[in-house]
């Protein structure tokens, strides 16, 4: 039997990065997967054919995760279609702004914390009802190392995924008992689309690259398909006694 057959998965930012990894793998596991993203593209669409040639059902729904009405929309929409929601992975999430804390603009704050964290609220808040009813479910937030420790140039960031795991904590104590489990995934640095937009494969940014890459103890940054495996542990009844932390993902960051 595989760790997810027959569940139903609601993945947000799943067309790429780390949402993509998980949405392939948990279909491989035996899945029914809906991914949730801005906009359907060719990244979405091939996406949705890796789950279909992995012998699973995909869906695919448009989805602002800043909007908490665009977030019951979608959430809805995938109710409609599979009949249910088992699973959350909550992985929706931008970069923001690479600067001081007095000189990052009011725009790119906002911006930053209400993807990353109001984003976060929205779907548990929509999620969580769901599973009530059921009582049943698991909850997965994408959080980071950076949800443990300050990075400089980057407080928005830091801010919202701290504020999440202070969200994972909290819902954990407070929905235990109804049988619904709430955890978050904290990974390193990850080679993504959302490190390639922000310019570190670039020449002019290969020595900020090579220092974060040492910042590991492995020496390299991790792969989407690293944090992916354990997110569907995470998801599965073999973790059923863990609620509320956070499973780090780092090659070894934050053990330095």
């Amino acid at each position: 039997m595989e760790k997810l057959q027959d569940k139903i998965v609601f993945i947000t930012g799943g067309s790429s990065g780390i949402g993509r990894a998980c949405a392939v793998l948990a279909a491989q596991h035996g899945a029914r997967v809906a991914i949730a993203d801005l906009k359907a593209d060719e990244n979405s669409h091939a996406t949705l054919q890796e789950i279909r040639q992995a012998g699973s059902e995909g869906y695919f729904v448009e989805c602002d995760v800043a909007s908490v009405g665009s977030v019951e929309q979608a959430i809805g929409k995938v109710l409609a279609e599979f009949g249910g929601l088992d699973i959350a992975i909550n992985n929706a999430g931008i970069g923001g702004e690479a600067n001081l804390l007095a000189e990052t603009s009011d725009q790119g704050w906002e911006k930053v914390i209400n993807v990353n964290l109001h984003g976060v609220r929205h779907c548990m808040k929509h999620e969580l009802k769901h599973m009530v009813k059921q009582r049943n479910g698991v909850i997965i937030n994408m959080a980071s190392i950076l949800g443990h420790v300050g990075f400089a140039n980057s407080s928005a960031y830091v801010a919202a995924k701290h504020g999440v795991m202070g969200l994972t904590k909290t819902a954990a104590l407070e929905y235990a008992h109804l049988g619904i489990r709430v955890n978050a995934i904290c990974p390193g640095f990850i080679h993504t689309p959302m490190l390639t937009n922000a310019g570190l494969d670039s020449e002019e940014m290969k020595g900020t690259l090579q220092f974060i890459e040492n910042a590991h103890a492995v020496k390299r940054l991790g792969t989407a398909e690293e944090v992916a495996k354990a997110t569907i542990w995470l998801a599965s009844d073999e973790a059923s006694f863990v609620h509320g932390t956070g499973i780090i993902v780092d090659g070894g960051y934050l053990a330095q």
